[in-house]
């Protein structure tokens, strides 16, 4: 399997945890301003990762995969400070954040092959 499709199938998987705990943060701790932001730059990960395999250059699909990996960096952000702010526990947390650290892996990999088959 592809880095690519790896990629698309864990940013998959990590959009609908997020969507998940943005629903228990509304509906368990009454939380909507971060789990908003959350939700927005975790699923925009995916998006942008997906919408990078039928860019038309290797220039836009470069350019995609950072915009994937700045979302990448601003949701693991806001997963710490829901961790640090008690709206979810540590171990929650670091199960989300450990996914979120693999998907960033796996696009820093990417971007490195792609720049250096530029």
């Amino acid at each position: 399997m592809a880095k690519e499709s790896i990629l698309i199938e864990k940013s998959l998987h990590f959009a609908a945890r997020i969507i998940k705990l943005n629903q228990y943060l509304t509906k368990q701790k009454s939380e909507y301003i971060i789990s908003k932001q959350i939700v927005r730059s975790a699923t925009s990960i995916g998006a942008n990762a997906n919408e990078a395999i039928y860019g038309v250059s290797k220039a836009d699909f470069i350019a995609k995969l950072h915009i994937a990996l700045k979302e990448t960096a601003e949701t693991e952000y806001w997963l710490r400070l829901l961790m640090m702010s008690g709206y979810i526990t540590q171990v929650e947390g670091e199960s989300l954040i450990a996914d979120c650290l693999e998907i960033k892996r796996i696009l820093v990999s990417t971007l490195n092959t792609a720049k250096e088959n530029k």
